[in-house]
């Protein structure tokens, strides 16, 4: 299997996996392919040239749909994790921002919706089928900023958002860890919010598999995904942060100083925008959570009114796959396939087989509650979704 990965944080369990030969125990040969940006990645799933990937949902979707390129069927069965995304101003604005916010008793993103009204800026963001760009439009939206009309929105890979910064091309930018610790350290910008605060526990990076490969080879990916779970667990342990962030500095991966990257870790300094591996289902392929992302993708006008929504859905987020795999190895996993997203201001309990699950909140910044078996037509599966007394989600 030959599998595509970016210069981020959220590609530690997949490198982990590499690296401490867990594919390997599992009998699977894998390559590592490192590329430039995301375009790259999807342009080598669409026309055959790599096997799987740690990309966003919604990229998974465009190489389905044929949006970069040749079409090519697409399964996420894993989740790489939520969080460690940070929207990362210029020192000026960043204090601005908390300056705003500390005179006028604001949290983060009311602040930067303050300060952004009546500045027109340029702001970077990841490719337009990234999780965060779609997260950070929906943001904009609910507090009545428009894209291109109130603020210009360009798109930075990741690991070129820092020098974009430097270079003043951009007044900030919206990307994943460990870049907005690279731009505080080299004292060209701050973190002032990051994407949970938008949606919380926020899904962001999944692993996808092209859908020829993972049927020709139905023991291997089973494997794999073993392999991820295994690796998922150790990374979101704190006390793996050094050898994960040894690991991934090295030259061929992030090529950046392990402390900036044991910074986005779990544990690490900078946790509150960092990334989560495994904690409250973070692993798990909800169906849900594709719908809501396929829902931006239409609200954005980047897919077709015509194409269904949960049908679409429900072919590419396969928990069906990642059952078959981990329950026999005694992992919890999700009774449901969907769940009502945005609906939980506390913490939570999900029922799971063998044992319940602790969840985080996951409420959306403007309150809003998004209840898949509301978007017709949808399967029995997730019609059967209904919300408990206590407002717990359970499958009935």
């Amino acid at each position: 299997m030959r599998i595509g990965l970016l210069r981020l944080t959220d590609s530690a369990p997949v490198v982990t996996a590499y690296e401490f030969g867990f594919f390997a125990e599992e009998g699977v040969d894998v390559e590592l392919v490192i590329e430039p940006s995301s375009a790259n990645i999807a342009d080598k799933l669409a026309f055959g040239a790599l096997d799987a990937a740690a990309i966003a949902p919604p990229l998974a979707f465009a190489v389905q749909l044929g949006l970069r390129g040749v079409a090519r069927p697409m399964v996420i069965p894993y989740s790489l994790g939520v969080g460690g995304v940070a929207i990362t101003l210029a020192i000026d604005l960043a204090r601005q921002v908390r300056a705003r916010g500390e005179r006028d008793d604001l949290d983060a993103l009311p602040a930067l919706a303050a300060c952004l009204r009546g500045q027109p800026l340029t702001l970077g963001v990841a490719p337009t089928f990234s999780a965060h760009n779609l997260l950070f439009r929906y943001w904009l939206g609910s507090v009545g900023i428009e894209p291109g009309r109130d603020v210009k929105l360009v798109v930075v890979p990741p690991s070129r958002a820092v020098e974009a910064l430097r270079e003043k091309e951009i007044a900030g930018f919206c990307a994943g860890a460990p870049w907005g610790e690279v731009a505080r350290r080299n004292g060209v910008g701050l973190a002032v919010a990051g994407t949970q605060q938008i949606w919380g526990h926020a899904p962001e990076k999944a692993f996808a598999m092209c859908a020829g490969w993972a049927d020709r080879n139905p023991a291997a990916m089973a494997g794999v995904l073993r392999a991820l779970h295994r690796s998922s667990r150790f990374c979101d342990n704190p006390e793996n942060g050094a050898y994960i962030a040894s690991l991934l500095s090295r030259r061929r991966y992030l090529n950046l100083g392990a402390h900036t990257i044991l910074a986005t870790l779990p544990g690490g300094a900078e946790a509150a925008h960092g990334c989560v591996f495994h904690r409250g289902a973070a692993t798990f392929p909800w169906r849900s959570q594709g719908l809501w992302f396929l829902g931006q993708m239409r609200r954005w006008h980047l897919i077709d009114d015509s194409i269904d929504l949960a049908t679409l859905a429900e072919r590419v987020y396969r928990p069906d796959l990642y059952r078959a795999a981990l329950s026999p190895v005694g992992a919890s996993v999700p009774l449901a396939d969907w769940k009502v997203e945005g609906a939980h201001a506390t913490g939570w309990s999900l029922d799971a087989l063998p044992a319940p699950m602790a969840m985080p909140a996951d409420r959306f910044c403007d309150g809003a509650i998004f209840d898949p078996a509301a978007v017709p037509p949808l399967g029995e599966s997730a019609m059967r979704i209904r919300a408990r007394d206590d407002g717990h989600d359970a499958a009935r």
